[in-house]
């Protein structure tokens, strides 16, 4: 995943120190990604899908996060609704998690890649209707 494990965001030592793991930034991009309209869902792997089968909640889902020495680079894997003109979708992903991160963090991402997956055809209706 990541040669890092841990992020450190600390900049006065006096306290101590401020570490983030990679995991909380997948949760956090994770969610901001779900926050905007267009996106149906995001797409995880056969453990994440098993998982949420379960009734666990997988907020990482999709979500690559990548410590390099040059910064932070996050993979998103989305499915949108069809419909929806997909790079001003996509670029409101990558503004919302770049906002929510710095926001929550006070990181600065080197780049955030979207990755279309797939398009929903059809919302589901939950009734089954």
């Amino acid at each position: 995943m990541s040669e890092e494990t841990i992020l450190n965001v600390s900049e006065d030592s006096s306290l101590g120190k401020v570490e983030i793991a990679p995991e909380v930034i997948e949760v956090i991009a994770g969610i901001a990604t779900t926050e905007i309209e267009g996106v149906y869902s995001r797409r995880g792997n056969f453990a994440t899908d098993v998982a949420e089968r379960f009734g666990l909640k997988t907020h990482g889902k999709g979500i690559k996060v990548e410590l390099t020495q040059t910064g932070v680079t996050i993979d998103v894997f989305v499915v949108f609704d069809y419909g929806v003109t997909i790079p001003i979708v996509a670029q409101k992903v990558q503004q919302n998690i770049r906002q929510t991160l710095k926001t929550m963090t006070a990181l600065e991402i080197e780049e955030i890649n979207v990755h279309v997956v797939g398009v929903q055809m059809e919302k589901e209706d939950p009734q089954g209707e």
